[in-house]
């Protein structure tokens, strides 16, 4: 019982790890908000906030991915809202729109306006999100956290240049999603 005690601890530990990260801190580009993998970059139109096509790039996180959501872009929070819904699996095609979120909007000076998504999965039933409205931002610092992982999007205006490709592993507040 000690073992598996010891095991449980040590698991729980792993999901709620926050590392100490400095980011470069540049309007000139878009870092990935949270560790991963990337398994989209698409256009995709977006209805909540722009109703308009957006280039939408997501980050999936597995159980042993660092948790906590970064913000992408310096700037001043535009939106933040919180959706409850479903915990379909995060790489669902419909997990973007029913499952648990909450969506922000940072207007950044050089990028516009940049949302981000945060999506919880079948394993992670609670978001933590720390963006209010009218709030100033700071590129790289923690910008809340998904409970047991799952996902993140991130929509840029269309013809964005991405630095960033399919399958390739990205490091909050350090892999460069975009650079201007």
């Amino acid at each position: 019982i000690i073992i598996l005690a010891i095991a449980i601890l040590i698991l729980v530990l792993q999901f709620f790890r926050n590392p100490k990260r400095i980011a470069d801190n540049s309007d000139n580009h878009i870092l990935a908000p949270v560790d991963g993998k990337v398994v989209v970059i698409e256009e995709v139109y977006e209805p909540e906030y722009f109703k308009e096509k957006r280039l939408m790039v997501s980050i999936f996180m597995s159980p042993i991915n660092v948790h906590v959501t970064r913000y992408a872009v310096n700037g001043v929070v535009k939106y933040s809202k919180y959706h409850p819904g479903k915990y379909l699996v995060a790489w669902h095609p419909k997990a973007s729109e029913e499952n648990e979120r909450t969506t922000v909007v940072i207007n950044n000076r050089i990028y516009g306006e940049i949302m981000y998504r945060q999506i919880a999965g079948a394993l992670a039933r609670r978001i933590v999100n720390y963006a209010e409205e009218g709030m100033r931002v700071v590129q790289g610092k923690d910008a809340g956290f998904i409970k047991f992982g799952s996902r993140v999007d991130i929509y840029l205006p269309i013809g964005t240049e991405v630095n960033v490709k399919l399958g390739e592993k990205a490091i909050g507040a350090k892999t460069i999603i975009s650079k201007k």
